[in-house]
């Protein structure tokens, strides 16, 4: 059993934990995710490593409260433990210096970004984030992420906070204004599709994060198959990173909506 040893509050339904596992923290890189499951009959849960602490022993947790199992989770308080914590799994992003990175993220996807953020800078290069939720207070992690780079865009639907417009206006803003290596997004299926098709026309390359269509997370039960360059993939084994101009977006959100009303 896992302690959770923090907790902080995002907004009313995105909570931040902090959970001891030391052989986790210790072996856990950027992009890397656990299954997560709280109580013996409990429902298995990918969440995507926010952070670590190797001296505490601790990693941080982002959660939004969406279904049952989210809920209970995050109704969990300091001192409680998580029944299991299994991991670090999947593919590690590979880190490298390719020169200007733009990394964009919307909604609870900042908190998987902010290690791909962190790792990328102290590659040596420049990191330019884009955040972007529908209003101000669904904004996340602003200071840990201009900590962790060289420059933060906020963008708001409403306009409430930042420059109004959606992550798509801010990625293109940066864009136009001075020469991007990479780009890497994590966010809703669709924010990733339009990002997608907008570095795409700029030959851009770009990492996309699929770990949203988790299910099981061994690549057991099959429910996170998407379409890459023609072929079938499994974003818990063989992702959760993939060349964002070979995702079938479509596909994939058409998969998502397949649990919808269980959910």
């Amino acid at each position: 059993m896992n302690k959770v040893v923090g907790k902080e509050r995002f907004s009313e339904n995105v909570v931040k934990f902090a959970v001891e596992a030391p052989l986790i923290a210790r072996s856990r890189k950027a992009g890397h995710f656990v299954i997560v499951r709280v109580g013996e009959k409990g429902e298995r849960i990918p969440l995507t490593i926010a952070g670590a602490d190797t001296e505490k022993g601790t990693i941080d947790l982002v959660i939004q409260a969406v279904g049952k199992s989210s809920q209970k989770i995050c109704g969990l308080n300091v001192g409680d433990y998580i029944t299991d914590i299994v991991g670090p799994l999947g593919q590690a992003t590979h880190i490298e210096k390719v020169g200007t990175v733009v990394c964009a993220g919307g909604g609870v996807g900042v908190a998987p970004l902010y290690p791909i953020v962190e790792a990328f800078h102290k590659a040596g290069n420049k990191v330019i984030v884009v955040l972007a939720a529908r209003t101000k207070d669904l904004i996340i992690m602003e200071e840990q992420m201009k900590a962790a780079s060289d420059e933060v865009v906020i963008m708001t639907d409403d306009g409430s906070y930042g420059v109004k417009g959606l992550v798509t206006n801010g990625v293109e803003t940066v864009i136009n204004r001075e020469k991007v290596d990479l780009c890497v997004t994590i966010g809703p299926a669709i924010m990733m599709k339009f990002v997608s098709e907008l570095t795409k026309r700029y030959n851009i390359p770009t990492i996309a994060s699929l770990n949203t269509i988790m299910v099981d997370g061994t690549g057991m039960c099959g429910a996170c198959r998407v379409t890459v360059r023609g072929k079938i993939r499994f974003v818990c084994v063989d992702g959760p990173e993939f060349d964002a101009h070979q995702v079938d977006f479509d596909e994939m959100m058409m998969r998502q909506r397949s649990y919808k009303t269980m959910e």
